[in-house]
């Protein structure tokens, strides 16, 4: 009696085994084959983990000097047209006695007369060389001044006297200063706005807030009151520089401080909270940079796909002599679908070596923390992985339905 046939069977081993030998006969083609995996999946790496490097530092971007800065806006004229100005005369002595501050001054643009210039002559003496026409005019007190945290190329600043006497004095953003061909003080020089002589008392080289000021020529809020009159409604703002921590706090408390009978004639808007930053510069990095990494993913599996694909055509022979020696089709199927996994895994390993140096690399050279979740190194193989398998099963379904005869005769 003839014993029966025992079913063929294909360990996990052997498996694997003939797998790597696959790959291992044609190492150029493998390696080409699995770069598009090792590009995907190193740019995913590198993606989440500059993402997260950059959101460590969110805290360090977003600096004391925004975390101190409180705006206080005049809105009395959405309340009540015939409200007036919003701040009192005597806002910078009010707000000495809220704790938390340490510059606060208001400050507007002045409206000037039509045809009215800036200029080291008075309008209608004839043209000064280097003119000032069309020079912004900005009244701000000294504490406004000192919030704009500035840098002084040349003399100083004015203050409370000059505020207090009205003095005719100025300060110039280095804009202006080089457009009116003011170098030095020395030779005491003097501004005409219109026919105002104001002395120079000062250069600004520099602001670390409202940069827009260089181009300005500052004069003492009290002196543009007296000239050109009040602030035009909604125009004048509230500039306060906070001690580290006590923004919103005292955001809170100005507007009862100012106006204690109309608080709702003051608007405070306080720096924006650095976790809610944070987070949206986060969530905007990852959606941008996994949609690339995404990309490079997909190009990968078409690598992988179609270079199965034609090693399949290729290896006819080769799988039909193997299913006439007994291999059934789901171990061809297995064999193949191996063969990309394996491609895809190994360039996924590759990818995620390559992501972790670029993260460190690019935070050496930046002077950063290099940050790399857990997470994503142990998710960044299996993404290659998965990337390999789903490459591979069209391919392998292609081998496994070849038929032993006709792959013979070929």
């Amino acid at each position: 009696m003839t014993p029966p046939v025992r079913a063929t069977r294909l360990s996990a081993r052997d498996t694997l085994s003939e797998a790597f030998a696959g790959i291992l006969r044609r190492p150029g083609r493998a390696v080409l084959t699995a770069l598009g995996t090792v590009l995907g999946v190193g740019s995913f790496v590198a993606v989440l983990g500059l993402t997260a490097t950059l959101s460590s530092r969110i805290d360090g971007r977003f600096n004391l000097l925004t975390a101190t800065e409180v705006t206080v806006q005049d809105v009395a004229a959405e309340h009540d047209e015939f409200a007036g100005p919003a701040f009192p005369a005597d806002a910078e002595q009010r707000l000495r006695q809220v704790a938390g501050i340490a510059h606060a001054g208001v400050l507007w643009t002045v409206r000037l007369d039509p045809g009215t210039a800036v200029g080291a002559l008075p309008t209608g003496a004839g043209t000064a060389e280097g003119g000032g026409g069309g020079t912004v005019v900005v009244a701000a007190s000294p504490g406004a001044v000192a919030a704009l945290a500035p840098t002084l190329r040349q003399g100083r600043l004015y203050d409370g006297f000059a505020e207090r006497t009205h003095q005719r004095v100025a300060v110039l953003g280095s804009g202006v200063a080089d457009r009116l061909g003011i170098t030095t003080l020395a030779t005491r020089p003097v501004v005409h706005i219109g026919q105002e002589p104001f002395t120079v008392a000062g250069i600004i080289a520099d602001v670390e807030r409202r940069p827009e000021h260089l181009l300005s020529v500052l004069v003492p809020r009290a002196t543009a009151e007296e000239l050109w009159g009040p602030p035009g409604p909604a125009s004048a703002s509230l500039l306060i520089d906070t001690e580290p921590g006590a923004a919103r706090q005292v955001a809170g408390l100005v507007p009862l401080a100012l106006r204690p009978d109309h608080p709702e004639y003051l608007k405070a808007v306080p720096p924006p909270d650095p976790r809610v930053l944070r987070s949206g510069v986060t969530s905007d990095l990852s959606a941008l940079f996994l949609l690339l990494a995404g990309i490079c993913l997909v190009i990968g599996a078409v690598g992988i796909a179609n270079t199965t694909l034609v090693a399949v055509l290729e290896r006819t022979g080769e799988i039909g002599l193997r299913r006439a020696l007994g291999a059934r089709g789901r171990h061809v199927w297995a064999q193949f679908l191996t063969e990309s996994a394996a491609l895809g895994a190994l360039g996924g390993l590759v990818g995620t070596a390559l992501g972790e140096l670029t993260v460190v690399g690019v935070s050496l050279v930046r002077d950063w923390t290099p940050v790399i979740h857990p997470a994503t190194v142990a998710a960044a193989p299996l993404a290659g992985l998965l990337t390999g398998l789903l490459a591979g099963l069209h391919p392998a379904w292609r081998a496994a339905r070849i038929e032993p005869a006709e792959a013979l005769r070929r």
